[in-house]
């Protein structure tokens, strides 16, 4: 087996420690919870670029984000990838902060399935029998929902297609991750800047109007949201697909038992039946996968054999 194929254990435990972090995440949101969530948004956008933009300058790669501004496609491309990546943390901080942990969580479990069914149409990416079966299992989980809810579950759909066209994005933009997040916050920084300061002018701001503690969870948020991404970026160079794929319902997970136990939100059975076909489509896909993933090492393995 050629080593691009193993999963080096380095690169496992950083994939494991982003997940985990952002599993954890909404407890971080919780105490921020007296804060408007587009103030919450903005001062996370600010505090990113600033953590970021230090790790830009001593890594020394300011160039490569001057060059990036020279392509007009790849501006526009990290702008789209930026809009959504600012909808899906202003969705899910929402959420959050309103009790709804448990319908996030059902986001991030519907969202490698969305992102499945973009491969497909953006990328002809072919599924198998399997595969295919586990769409149809998850697409039942929302249909359950949306019955017993008496209305589409937005929250958990809105987080599922915008991190999924994140993803879109950010898969035809070759840059890499620090490179990539900055070019993400320096974007949005213009529009965080005039928002805060506006309701500052106002007098709706939280600079000033909330507890030192708050403040500091406030410029912290800067690096909680940039290290997991970090951590995810060498993740997922040392580690397969496959494996990626599989850690990435770590997170949802967490969320899934945070909602229930330290949030408190009710879980009835019609959710439980309903969060059932999801886990069950993810099993049914992490089995396809698995199948999926042997022919290509047996192929190689035989080609070194005959040379």
């Amino acid at each position: 087996m050629s080593s691009h194929l193993k999963d080096d254990r380095v690169g496992m435990w950083y994939a494991v420690a982003a997940y985990i972090s952002w599993g954890i995440l909404p407890i971080y949101w919780h105490f921020l919870e007296q804060i408007p969530s587009l103030q919450i948004l903005a001062h996370r956008f600010i505090w990113s670029f600033l953590f970021v933009a230090i790790l830009i300058t001593m890594r020394k790669q300011w160039p490569q984000i001057k060059e990036v501004f020279t392509s007009v496609k790849t501006v526009s491309m990290v702008l789209a990838g930026a809009v959504f990546m600012c909808a899906n943390w202003f969705i899910y901080i929402w959420s959050v902060t309103n009790g709804h942990v448990i319908e996030s969580s059902l986001g991030y479990y519907i969202n490698p399935l969305i992102s499945i069914a973009f491969g497909m149409l953006f990328f002809k990416e072919r599924l198998n029998l399997w595969q295919t079966v586990s769409l149809c299992l998850a697409s039942i989980s929302v249909i359950i929902l949306t019955i017993n809810y008496g209305q589409i579950p937005w929250v958990s759909l809105s987080l599922a297609l915008t991190f999924a066209l994140y993803g879109l994005f950010k898969k035809v933009v070759h840059v890499g991750p620090v490179v990539s997040l900055a070019l993400e916050t320096i974007m949005m920084i213009p529009v965080a800047i005039a928002y805060l300061g506006f309701v500052e002018f106002n007098g709706t701001g939280s600079l000033g109007h909330v507890s030192p503690f708050v403040m500091i969870l406030l410029i912290c948020s800067g690096v909680l949201t940039a290290l997991p991404l970090l951590w995810f970026g060498i993740g997922q160079k040392r580690v397969s697909m496959f494996t990626m794929g599989f850690l990435q319902y770590i997170a949802p997970t967490i969320n899934l038992i945070l909602g229930i136990f330290f949030f408190h939100e009710s879980f009835t059975t019609v959710e439980f039946v309903s969060f059932s076909f999801i886990w069950l489509a993810l099993i049914v896909f992490t089995f396809s996968r698995m199948k999926f993933m042997r022919i290509p090492i047996k192929e190689e393995e035989l080609i070194k054999e005959n040379t």
